[in-house]
């Protein structure tokens, strides 16, 4: 592993030592691959995925970002289904810029709370 890869993985070790998702307030947790970007609602009481998305097999074709923002939004429809209405959001060691906020935002146009 090169240098900026162990730095991402240290910051997120601090930043999961103090965050939590509950079952009421799950923890939103984004990753983001040189490709595709992933974002789970997860609970950690009971260690489980409540909802899983990813931009594999979208149909809307369009740069990284854009896909970005239909993850954020796809992942807010379909925890409202769940009635899910607040997170916490868990950069995953990234900064928070780029897909990593577009994310944030299409969640956010989608009706998350966080």
């Amino acid at each position: 592993m090169n240098r900026k890869q162990l730095k991402r993985q240290r910051i997120h070790k601090k930043i999961r030592a103090t965050m939590s998702g509950t079952k009421l307030r799950p923890r939103l947790s984004v990753f983001r691959s040189s490709q595709h970007i992933y974002a789970q609602l997860i609970d950690d009481d009971a260690a489980k995925v409540l909802v899983q998305v990813n931009d594999i097999k979208m149909k809307s074709k369009g740069n990284k970002v854009t896909r970005s923002i239909e993850v954020g939004k796809l992942i807010a429809k379909e925890a409202a289904e769940k009635k899910i209405e607040t997170v916490v959001f868990d950069r995953g060691g990234n900064i928070f810029h780029g897909r990593i906020k577009a994310v944030a935002d299409g969640a956010r146009a989608g009706g998350l709370k966080f």
